[in-house]
């Protein structure tokens, strides 16, 4: 579809992909994804078609088929290939797809909208399954493995303060979809569960644990620096009231006393990224946590704690073939020629990127804890 360096195709089946038939692909006219932290990944696809395109009967027959029990969504595969090296832009299903008819002559344009692979996850009911004796990981790995046919690979990361239910005592049972458990356990525990494409083509990774916000920096968005520019606009905001400390309450077994514990934001999974970290402004009591063990507590504590110190937030944009790579949510990334109390590296919140023939852009959502970069330099 794309020129300059810059290729994608596109596949698409029930559960195996193949690449679509060169009139789908001559009639896709933008495309655009979405993946942020916290949340489902996103695309829409859109083509232009005719009132005798083929096109309307392929994606409204894929639709209908996705109402019937037992039958696989539309999987939808897209792959970009940057300088020779192909990259997994998204992988996922199609969930919503709308028609709008040509007027005058002009033509019409067919819109398809899917989530990542997680979507399959939410679609069967299975409350009352009962997972007796195994800890939270090993629950969030049997749950993905039904998933395998879509090249689910799951990466479940022990918690923090494991409990694991004696089965004389309590058997816990699902509740809910696969997902929606899973992502029951991520916020008792304080993790974060996501689904993202690689590293190979066809495959996802399902990640169960703390969101990390280490790892090797992507490279520098640099701004006002000539040459080395390679952002077309970013803009930051500084919220100096936003820090909030929050307070878990642990239950005195013998008293029935409340116990309040402080619970500061000191993950060694996310380290501080700015040297001058915003006040804490406020309290925020965790007052149902007095009900949850000691364990369970402090994880709660922990999971509001890493969300309530980010002061520092970013949004901006990028021409693709300038910067030279894509540029991934959930990473690290560093900035440049802002200044020094903006300089530095940031956690990538969001990264919504947008391809047209002959066009691939992407804006960005960035997040930090602080003022002022704690690293000397960024990588370039």
């Amino acid at each position: 579809m794309l020129s300059q360096g810059i290729q994608l195709s596109l596949s698409m089946g029930p559960i195996i992909p193949l690449p679509v038939p060169r009139v789908v692909l001559d009639a896709l006219d933008k495309v655009e994804v979405k993946t942020s932290a916290g949340s489902a990944s996103g695309f829409q696809l859109t083509f232009q078609i005719t009132a005798r395109s083929a096109l309307n009967a392929i994606f409204v027959l894929a639709a209908g088929n996705n109402t019937s029990m037992g039958t696989p969504p539309l999987r939808i595969l897209m792959v970009v290939t940057l300088d020779g090296t192909p990259h997994a832009l998204f992988d996922g299903v199609m969930t919503h797809v709308e028609v709008q008819p040509g007027t005058q002559g002009a033509a019409g344009s067919l819109t398809v909208t899917g989530e990542d692979v997680s979507k399959v996850m939410d679609m069967q009911d299975f409350s009352g399954l009962p997972l007796p004796a195994m800890p939270i990981e090993a629950r969030v790995a049997l749950l993905c493995a039904k998933y395998a046919a879509f090249g689910v690979i799951p990466l479940p990361i022990p918690v923090l303060f494991p409990e694991v239910p004696i089965p004389i005592d309590k058997i816990p049972a699902q509740q809910g979809t696969d997902l929606a458990y899973i992502r029951q356990l991520a916020d008792e525990v304080g993790y974060v569960f996501y689904i993202e494409p690689g590293p190979a083509p066809g495959t996802n990774i399902a990640y169960f644990g703390p969101e990390m916000k280490l790892g090797i920096p992507q490279p520098a968005l640099n701004v006002d620096m000539d040459a080395r520019t390679n952002v077309e606009s970013l803009t930051f905001t500084f919220e100096p009231t936003k820090g909030v400390l929050p307070v878990a309450f642990i239950q005195n077994a013998l008293t029935r006393f409340p116990i309040p514990i402080p619970v500061p934001n000191l993950n060694p999974l996310q380290p501080p990224l700015g040297a001058l970290p915003a006040p804490i402004a406020n309290l925020k009591l965790l007052k149902d946590t007095a009900k949850l063990s000691p364990m369970q507590a402090l994880s709660r504590g922990l999971a509001e704690a890493k969300t309530s110190q980010d002061a520092v937030s970013g949004h901006g944009s990028l021409d693709v073939l300038r910067y030279g790579r894509l540029l991934k949510a959930r990473g690290l990334v560093g900035v440049r020629g802002v200044g020094v109390a903006y300089d530095g590296l940031y956690f990538v919140k969001s990264v919504t990127s947008t391809l047209k023939r002959g066009e691939f852009k992407q804006s960005f959502d960035l997040s930090r804890n602080g003022l002022v970069s704690i690293t000397p330099q960024v990588p370039t």
